[in-house]
């Protein structure tokens, strides 16, 4: 009877080597693949939010504003959500009519504040989240025990000069430079350390009106997300590599180096310093 001959030790490493080599060269594409498809997705939570800020303005004449300050709660009159300058929450409480949150909109503020908006996520960074704790919000609510859910993007610019404003609303008008010229939201910048703890910028909500949960500056280099001890400084940026995505005030999305220059970055949040800049400036495509 003739005997099968198996393995020897070192046709077996040989073949675990090959494997592993095999590993190392395909785990960064699979890996570069997944990443992709999550930027891809992020972006297309961007165009959404976008569309949003767009149809706001068709339909009331004005863009969002940004709120007023981050203790205070959404504004509603006789059950129904104040509108323009009278609205103290933020421009992604005022735009969940147009991103079919409607019902959460007209809900009262802490259902509001505490519930979660999957596009509102990169999932990059993280999956939808909410926390409890913060500050504690101006009467008539007056509480600091509310679960907040977060948010992944911000407005533009907190300095007041872009298409976001704090108190009075922007028309389309006037934005002098251009819709497609002007970034009205991005992804912003976090301590990756402190995801899920109330860190100083992601601890209010997306329904805080005015502070840097909600608004960026863009006189500030956008960073990418990092870990360690600090915030955000007020940064856009994000968890993908070289870029962060960003939508325009026409509806645009458009991915922007970490490596642009901070002058023509500060071109791109405000609304009429009649400065131009070239894509190739900005763009990271």
């Amino acid at each position: 009877m003739r005997r099968q001959r198996g393995f020897t030790l070192v046709e077996l490493l040989v073949v675990i080597a090959i494997i592993g080599m095999l590993v190392a060269l395909l785990l960064p594409a699979v890996q570069s693949a997944r990443e992709s498809s999550r930027r891809s997705r992020c972006a297309n939570h961007l165009k959404q939010i976008g569309l949003a800020v767009v149809m706001h303005e068709n339909t009331r004449k004005y863009f969002p504003t940004g709120g007023w300050d981050w203790n205070s709660p959404p504004t509603y009159h006789s059950g129904r959500p104040a509108a323009g300058s009278e609205q103290r929450a933020s421009w992604a409480f005022q735009i969940l009519p147009y991103i079919e949150a409607e019902s959460t909109w007209r809900a009262g503020p802490i259902e509001a504040i505490k519930t979660v908006q999957s596009i509102y996520f990169c999932p990059t960074r993280r999956s939808p989240q909410t926390i409890v704790g913060g500050d504690t919000y101006d009467p008539p609510l007056g509480v600091n025990d509310v679960e907040r859910a977060l948010i992944d993007y911000a407005g533009s610019n907190r300095d007041d000069d872009g298409i976001i404003r704090r108190y009075d609303p922007l028309r389309a008008r006037q934005v002098h430079d251009g819709l497609s010229k002007t970034m009205v939201v991005a992804e912003k910048r976090l301590n990756l350390s402190l995801l899920g703890t109330p860190q100083p910028d992601d601890n209010e909500g997306y329904a805080s009106g005015w502070n840097a949960d909600t608004m960026r500056q863009t006189n500030k280099s956008p960073e990418p997300d990092f870990y360690g001890t600090g915030d955000g400084e007020k940064r856009f940026g994000g968890s993908h590599p070289a870029a962060f995505n960003a939508v325009f005030a026409d509806g645009s999305v458009h991915s922007i180096s970490f490596d642009v220059d901070r002058h023509v970055f500060n071109r791109v949040g405000v609304v009429d310093d009649g400065e131009a800049y070239s894509n190739s400036e900005v763009f990271f495509e």
